[in-house]
This record gives C-alpha cells, structure tokens and sequence, in this order.
C-alpha cells in the first residue's frame, strides 16, 4: 500500500490535535481512503472555532467508456454490444434508456443489449462514457473530513476539483476570507489551490 506523502493535523490544543490525527487514520482506513490520498492537512482552532481540511489526491483512474468493458457490433439498423463485465451494466441501461427510449433497447439475456438504432455507427456508442470513478471517491473524501470533523459543526464549505479538494467547517457562520484560510494551508504541503 502506498503511503500518504504529507499528512499533517495542526491544533491549537497538543493533546486535541493527537486524538484528532488518531481519529483521522481511523476514518481513512475503514473508508479505505489512504490508497487515494497523496497529501493531507487538517487544521483545527476550537476558539474560533473553525475545522480546515485541504487535500490532494493521487492519481485517479479515468472515466469508464462502454469499449472497457463491451464489445459493440453493428448490423444493419441494430447494434449489439456483448458486455464483458457486469459492473457497469445498471448506469449503461440507464444511459441507453435516456438517449434511445427504452422501447429501442432490448436485453434478451445479461450479457447481451441489443439496440435498435437507425443511423448510428458503433463508433460512437463505443466511446460512450458509462461511469465517473472520480465522483464517487471524492464524495467518499468529502464524506470522511465531515466524520473527523468536529461534532456540532454544521456549516461547512466543501470543496473538489482535479487532484485537490476541501472542506471548512464551523459551529458558527465560516469567515469572510475562507479561500485565503485554504490557500495558506495548500501552500504548507507545497501546493497551490
């Protein structure tokens, strides 16, 4: 397993700030969240009070296209696309019912769709993007800052973009100068917001 290059977790009070790194490593290990973690600063102030989480990911894995896992064939005004893998199959159905009408979509068994499609050329259904790997690890990033965070902190700020993402946190309205806040820790593990 990869380890998090930076992880830091910076607290006014010494011993808050030990229980909250400890509480950190849980809750990114039972989310299985450390593979996907390259760095990590959590900031905690209870005067103000305040909870700042910045990070960057690693690498992520890219979009998930219909040629990945299915073979796709056109004969005459049908397209059959013979599924390899099953995982992505409900979001492909969902997608194919939005685009064709689900009266133009046919599965006479789990591993074969037939799609009645004039016009189309299987070039283009083979490029199709079927799922977003992205979304669903940052929503789970996002997820886990708000389980570490302190309790009773419910206005937050959230944040995530390519590699870097963000939450704020507070039990009282967040500060005018949230973005500046961000920037300063982005800028402690050498990064750029």
């Amino acid at each position: 397993m990869e380890q998090v290059e930076y992880f830091e977790v910076e607290c006014t009070e010494e011993t808050g700030g030990a229980y909250y790194r400890r509480i950190a490593d849980v809750v990114l290990l039972d989310h299985n969240l450390i593979r996907v973690i390259k760095k990590l600063h959590i900031s905690i102030d209870p005067g103000v009070p305040i909870f700042i989480a910045v990070g960057v990911t690693r690498k992520l894995p890219g979009v998930v296209r219909l040629r990945d896992f299915a073979e796709v064939n056109a004969t005459g005004q049908k397209i059959i696309i013979s599924i390899g893998d099953e995982t992505h199959l409900a979001p492909l159905l969902q997608i194919l019912w939005e685009r064709y009408g689900k009266e133009s979509v046919e599965q006479p068994d789990r591993f074969t769709i037939v799609l009645s499609a004039e016009g189309q050329e299987s070039g283009d259904i083979e490029d199709l993007p079927v799922f977003d790997p992205t979304e669903s690890i940052y929503k789970d990033l996002i997820y886990a800052l708000m389980v570490i965070q302190p309790e009773g902190f419910k206005v937050r700020r959230q944040w995530y973009g390519k590699e870097k993402f963000y939450l704020v946190a507070s039990e009282d309205t967040l500060p005018e100068n949230i973005e500046d806040l961000v920037r300063e820790k982005f800028a402690l593990m050498g990064e750029r917001l």
